[in-house]
């Protein structure tokens, strides 16, 4: 795919939507917990909701980031990947508090296989590895947790990112609420707006 040498703006959506091999999980709470790359080497840290444990839950969620950028920016996104969490709760209190969560496997996937599809959108079963030694021999005989994900880039036409320039230029940064320094176009990181959602 050519992209335009200079993108005043990208479209990125995350998208969880279900989980399956499952049973073995006891009732509790599923949820999860995904990384997407930032300035600095550092991580954003978003979670889905919280859904009662099943064998195949069902999430249906989706979280969409916008940013002005370059083409670097672009070549940068294209090396980095998503890495999803699937965490279980104990919905029973402990001495009056809910505990934390117990990471029950991770998958990462690729922005590189976005760019390279053909319609710059993939949704996929991926298969979970467990991270301890001892979640791994529970699960002997059994099929590891697999989660069905989506992920997709948007690079609006023309006219669109005109539009959206000429609005980032009458807002002031401080009330776009992507905090990195201002919306003017220039070669911001791709997933600076996601910081603004860390809280979530």
């Amino acid at each position: 795919m050519g992209a335009p040498q200079n993108l005043p703006y990208l479209n990125c959506e995350l998208r969880i939507i279900r989980a399956k091999n499952l049973e073995f999980i006891p009732a509790g709470n599923l949820f999860m917990r995904y990384y997407l790359s930032a300035r600095n080497n550092e991580r954003v840290r978003l979670n889905s909701q919280e859904i009662p444990s099943t064998a195949s839950p069902c999430w249906n969620e989706s979280i969409s980031l916008e940013c002005f950028g370059s083409q670097d920016c672009v070549e940068e996104l294209k090396q980095q990947t998503v890495v999803f969490e699937l965490r279980w709760r104990s919905t029973a209190p402990i001495l009056g508090r809910i505990g934390g969560s117990k990471l029950l496997g991770k998958a990462e996937v690729a922005w590189k296989d976005v760019f390279e599809s053909p319609e710059l959108a993939i949704e996929k079963w991926v298969t979970t590895i467990p991270e301890s030694r001892r979640r791994r021999s529970l699960l002997q005989g059994l099929k590891p947790p697999a989660l069905q994900i989506g992920m997709k880039v948007r690079i609006p036409e023309a006219k669109e990112m005109v539009k959206r320039k000429m609005d980032a230029r009458s807002t002031r940064w401080s009330e776009c609420g992507c905090k990195h320094g201002g919306c003017n176009g220039g070669d911001d990181d791709i997933f600076a707006l996601a910081a603004a959602l860390e809280a979530l």
